[in-house]
């Protein structure tokens, strides 16, 4: 699977049933750690003004810390009262791109095709492929200094190809939305 340029501003990519299965299942998997809508706004009046009840505590999970990590490192409280303001939409968006990753890939899911992207949902894709490699990435404690390339008697062997092939797929995607093209 590599992404190309389609005509009117599309991309496109032929994948593999494997593929396919592979991107939804990491996306499903993604929906289930970013939680539901409703676990996050449990006022329906706060949600609609984008508050929560209170102060709101970093994720104890540390791949989810990764994708809502605080905006101030150095002042907690004021990390807690950005988190308040911000965290709901965060996850909305991040739980939207991974949403339409699943939905353009169902036709896919088992047998494989040609997918079609127009720019919204390549879009969604880069964010959505970029939230998969930080939690994928945090699981298995990838550093600049990581071998990605170890033995296969290495239990992270697949996780770590799989990581590996992600940021592949967002490269190539990107270049594809480059309006400079490739460099």
């Amino acid at each position: 699977m590599r992404f190309k340029k389609a005509r009117g501003g599309a991309v496109r990519a032929d994948l593999e049933a494997v593929e396919a299965d592979v991107l939804a299942t990491l996306a499903s998997d993604l929906l289930e750690l970013l939680g539901s809508q409703e676990e996050t706004d449990a006022d329906p009046l706060a949600a609609l003004v984008g508050l929560t009840d209170g102060p709101v505590a970093p994720p104890d999970d540390p791949a989810l810390a990764r994708l809502l990590p605080d905006a101030y490192g150095d002042d907690p409280a004021a990390a807690t009262e950005f988190r308040r303001y911000t965290e709901g939409d965060l996850r909305a968006g991040k739980r939207a791109d991974a949403g339409a990753v699943l939905s353009s890939l169902a036709p896919l899911v088992g047998q494989g095709g040609r997918l079609v992207l127009d720019r919204e949902t390549a879009d969604a894709w880069l964010g959505c492929l970029n939230d998969l490699r930080l939690v994928l990435g945090t699981r298995l404690e990838v550093t600049e200094e990581t071998d990605l390339h170890v033995g296969d008697d290495d239990p992270r062997a697949h996780a770590l190809q799989v990581y590996g092939w992600l940021g592949w797929l967002q490269e190539s995607l990107l270049s594809c939305l480059d309006p400079l093209g490739p460099r």
